[in-house]
């Protein structure tokens, strides 16, 4: 028994480093920034193979492939800026990580949305494994 506590308390502590916390919301940051840029190869690099993002309109994007090629589109179509302001990380094991923020477009109005992003560490490095974009209900 003391064992198992003593394992779950250190990759409590390890899965909640602040360097891990700093990595996803610096891969969540370029995730904008690369599309904002038109940079399809730099944003395929952020994310696993598998990938699928859920967007507010409620097209399902799957595979890194539809979800780069809808992005960039998305980004195309609509010029105003994307931001990300995270307001949580939590850590569900120390190689995947919940990361949730306020998601805004600019523009006349400004649509204000809810995102949230499953983050994968596969060979040491934090990826995008889904996104999910949310209108909040009125």
């Amino acid at each position: 028994m003391r064992l198992l506590l003593l394992v779950l308390t250190a990759s409590t502590l390890w899965a909640q480093s602040p360097a891990d916390e700093d990595a996803i919301r610096s891969v969540a940051q370029r995730y904008f920034d690369t599309r904002e840029a038109q940079q399809p190869g730099a944003l395929e690099a952020l994310l696993t193979p598998d990938v699928d993002q859920l967007v507010s309109t409620g097209e399902w994007r799957k595979g890194r492939i539809n979800v780069v090629q809808g992005a960039m589109a998305s980004s195309r179509n609509t010029q105003e800026k994307r931001t990300l302001a995270v307001e949580s990380i939590r850590f569900v094991t120390p190689d995947v990580a919940i990361c949730d923020g306020r998601y805004e477009i600019s523009g006349e109005p400004v649509r204000k949305m809810w995102s949230t992003f499953v983050f994968v560490r596969t060979n040491g490095w934090w990826r995008i494994g889904a996104i999910r974009n949310m209108l909040p209900a009125r």
